[in-house]
């Protein structure tokens, strides 16, 4: 294998996002990348950024398969593709194994499996911080919009149910995003994956505190 492993693993899984809707696609895989190296620089632990950065650009190109209904789990379906994938470009044995356990153990999936390594944990805690802050806002949104499309109904009314007339009980409002970045940011496993999701965390209430002045619940100044 001639070519660095992240940058190998970034070519061969560009084609795999060429279906993928916004919130799991290239950009989501490259800012998962260069967040995830972010809290590699910041941890005091040795890292293997070929493993860590080979494995965030192929964590997720089971998406566009199991949106369309091909495949159930995209974790373990990338995993096993991304071995196929790397074996075939000369990654060694230990190499492909670890994105493999990376890649299989991202999810917050009752069936995915504890992420043992530091590489793992770092992938984890960088797609999960993606649900979080401004842009996990934007992200969670984009979520909603794809599961709505998905079942044919609306998954989530983005508003508020105590003051909206158009929100119903069994339907999930705003709180929703909030709900779902708390969860997430609640299962970070390293230091800094943990203090920057403190810090997005901030940021989100006080999106939400906007949010709710806007609709009137507080009154907007």
């Amino acid at each position: 294998m001639k070519q660095e492993l992240g940058l190998l693993a970034r070519e061969i899984s560009l084609p795999y996002y060429d279906d993928a809707l916004p919130a799991h696609d290239k950009f989501h895989a490259q800012r998962v990348h260069d967040l995830a190296i972010r809290l590699a620089n910041d941890h005091k632990t040795t890292v293997d950024r070929d493993v860590l950065s080979a494995a965030t650009w192929l964590h997720d190109i089971g998406r566009p398969r199991e949106r369309r209904g091909l495949i159930d789990d995209h974790d373990k379906w990338a995993a096993r593709k991304a071995g196929q994938l790397l074996k075939a470009e000369g990654a060694t044995s230990d190499q492909t194994e670890a994105v493999k356990h990376c890649i299989k153990a991202h999810s917050i999936r009752p069936s995915s499996p504890e992420p043992e390594s530091l590489e793992a944990q770092l992938l984890f805690d960088a797609d999960k911080l993606e649900a979080a802050g401004a842009r996990g806002i934007i992200r969670l949104a984009c979520i909603i919009g794809e599961r709505s499309g998905r079942t044919g109904e609306k998954y989530a009314i983005i508003d508020d149910s105590s003051v909206s007339e158009s929100a119903t009980s069994d339907t999930p409002d705003i709180e929703l995003l909030r709900d779902w970045a708390r969860e997430r940011l609640d299962l970070l496993y390293t230091r800094p994956g943990r203090r920057l999701g403190t810090s997005r965390w901030n940021f989100m209430n006080e999106f939400f505190s906007q949010f709710e002045r806007e609709i009137g619940i507080e009154g907007e100044r």
